[in-house]
């Protein structure tokens, strides 16, 4: 090597940059994968020839209509919760970066609260609000209600589960979005006042765009955490998957194939949920680089 030895700088990297390298043959990471894969198959085959699974009984009561049903409300409860949990998170997120000490103090006692109690404590608690407020209305304190309803008829366990998993989810929502949008340049809300926008203008246009960019992974899997969480409902009555999946084995002791059966709606919930946030994230990322390729054309063009 010559060049090497007698050339400059640049022609010794030009050198090093044609070399033709061999990667080292990797024999601990062959042999860890192969162990992996043959433990994975050993696991399936297990499955496959165990007699206490009747593959059978599981496509019997794959689309049976009890578990259907089951199947609708964990999304059902899982969408509204969302809803809840992102619109409130996005309130408490707001009072948190306000110059108010009064909604932040607010917001941090709301984040902690619910970040430090466990959610199925909060949803026993919710479901049982009857038992600290028997009335729900509109009143004036030490006076009767001026509008009120029985507090059991309102709150029903399908509505406690809502409330529960939306406060929870907003809580861990409202961290997502405040580190998001201070992630956002001051740049930013700089040019944006200078612009004459308003608060809720420059937020709607400039900042939360940016942000939700960088709130979307978290915030998907904070949504996978939650269809999985809300089998917690079982708890408390309310007819989901795994619940209606206990009742029926409840009266035909078929106890692993109707909890596969769970299993495999949960698989396909969260696959689903899965190939939603690649979709989104590679949406969001194909605008940014069209932006780029766009800032890009303009800077050529105005270099001439």
């Amino acid at each position: 090597m010559p060049l090497l030895e007698t050339g400059t700088t640049d022609a010794k990297r030009v050198a090093l940059a044609e070399l033709k390298t061999r990667p080292r043959p990797a024999i601990g990471r062959y042999v860890a994968a192969t162990v992996a894969v043959l433990a994975a198959l050993l696991f399936i085959w297990s499955l496959v020839v165990n007699e206490a699974i009747d593959w059978s009984d599981v496509g019997r009561y794959l689309f049976n209509p009890r578990i259907l049903d089951g199947v609708v409300v964990t999304i059902q409860i899982t969408v509204l919760s969302l809803l809840v949990g992102f619109s409130s998170g996005l309130i408490i997120a707001l009072m948190r970066l306000s110059q108010s000490r009064i909604m932040q103090t607010i917001a941090v006692v709301w984040v902690w609260f619910f970040r430090a109690v466990p959610v199925l404590v909060i949803l026993i608690l919710v479901n049982n609000i009857a038992l600290l407020y028997p009335e729900l209305g509109i009143g004036l304190p030490g006076m009767p209600m001026l509008i009120g309803v029985d507090t059991k008829t309102v709150v029903s366990p399908f509505l406690a589960a809502v409330i529960a998993f939306g406060a929870n989810e907003g809580a861990y929502a409202s961290e997502v979005f405040r580190a998001s949008i201070k992630s956002v340049p001051t740049g930013q809300f700089e040019a944006a006042k200078a612009l004459g926008m308003g608060s809720v203008r420059m937020y709607t246009r400039v900042v939360l765009p940016q942000a939700m960019r960088i709130a979307v992974p978290p915030l998907s899997n904070n949504t996978i955490n939650m269809l999985k969480g809300t089998s917690l409902v079982s708890y408390i009555g309310v007819a989901d998957l795994l619940y209606t999946s206990q009742s029926i084995y409840a009266q035909n002791y078929l106890v692993i194939p109707l909890l596969l059966v769970a299993c495999l709606w949960y698989l396909l919930l969260v696959s689903v949920l899965s190939v939603a946030q690649s979709l989104l994230e590679r949406r969001l990322g194909f605008d940014r680089k069209r932006r780029q390729k766009a800032r890009l054309a303009e800077e050529t063009l105005s270099n001439g």
